[in-house]
Order: structure tokens, then C-alpha cells, then sequence
């Protein structure tokens, strides 16, 4: 795939003037910038001759801005778009470091009392845990269920709603 640059010497169009914004950007920032960043809404755009860009809601091409991300195909761009917003926030589950006296991995959801065990993996699996994490912000979040469901496509979701009707039936 092809890299795209896309570059402006004009200010992005903003409502806030450059002045306020630099003076802001001088500060520290708080600690909900990260998530902030990435929070969205999103919305996928078609880019001629690169493929799909990822963009942040009022920001477009037409508009100078780059996209955060680019794809040749656009489900891979609604996959993006369902997952970035869970990669700002703290994850939801964590896998203990060390086994339990039975030899298995607490899987713990932390509260204000600590942390409740919610399960346990006989094998030491971040990968899983973050996959989980990943899985948990989906059902959190109906409009990043709502890409992952898009780019799934006619023939997976044809499937899935028949699982679902057999599994809801009577």
C-alpha cells in the first residue's frame, strides 16, 4: 500500500483560535487526554487511490486533515474504528503474575474493595486477557459493536443470526 501524507500549512479548521489552543498545549495535560484522543466518535472515508482513512468526528480530508490511520479495504478500517476507542481506557480484567497455590492464574476484575476473582487460566496468557479486555469494551460500546458488526459482512452476520435464533428459541 502506498503511504499517505497529507500536509497544509493552514491551521486545522477549529472553533478555538491557534493563540488559545497553543496556549493550552503549553500545560500539562490531564490524565483523561489519552482517552480523549482516541475516544472518537469515527468515521471511515474513502481516500482515492489509498484506500480508507480513519478519522476523528469534524475531522475530514476536504476539511486538511490526515487520517489517523489508512487501509486498502474498508473492513479493516471498521476494525480499527471498533477498537480504538478501548485502547485509552484502563482494561477492565487483569491476569495475576504468579499462580494461586492450586497452580493456576487468578483472572481478577478490580473494585474499590481490591479485587474480586472473576476466573482463572491454567496457562500464564496476557494475549488472551487483552483479547478479552478488547471483547469487554465492544459490548461497552454499542457504536464500536456497531463497526465490528459492519465489517463482518452479509454472509457472517446471515450466520450469526441463525446461531442466535436457535440459541433464543424456546
Amino acid at each position: 500500500m502506498r503511504s499517505f501524507t497529507h500536509s497544509t500549512s493552514a491551521p486545522h479548521p477549529n472553533v478555538f483560535t491557534t493563540e488559545f489552543l497553543a496556549r493550552l498545549g503549553e500545560r500539562d495535560e490531564p490524565p483523561t487526554a489519552g482517552e480523549a484522543d482516541v475516544a472518537g466518535p469515527w468515521r471511515v472515508e474513502a481516500i482515492p487511490g489509498h484506500g480508507f482513512g480513519l478519522f476523528r468526528l469534524g475531522e475530514t480530508l476536504a476539511r486538511g486533515f490526515a487520517p489517523v490511520a489508512i487501509y486498502p479495504s474498508r473492513w479493516l478500517a471498521l476494525v480499527m474504528a471498533a477498537i480504538l476507542p478501548g485502547t485509552g481506557r484502563d482494561p477492565l480484567l487483569r491476569i495475576e503474575k504468579t499462580p494461586n497455590a492450586d497452580g493456576v492464574y487468578p483472572l481478577v476484575l478490580p473494585s474499590r474493595d481490591g479485587a474480586e476473582q472473576v476466573g482463572e487460566l491454567q496457562l500464564f496468557d496476557e494475549a488472551a486477557v487483552d483479547a478479552m479486555n478488547v471483547v469487554i469494551h465492544l459490548l461497552q460500546a454499542p457504536e464500536s459493536l456497531a463497526f465490528v458488526l459492519e465489517a463482518a459482512g452479509a454472509v457472517a452476520l446471515e450466520r450469526c443470526g441463525a446461531i442466535l435464533d436457535e440459541r433464543t428459541s424456546e
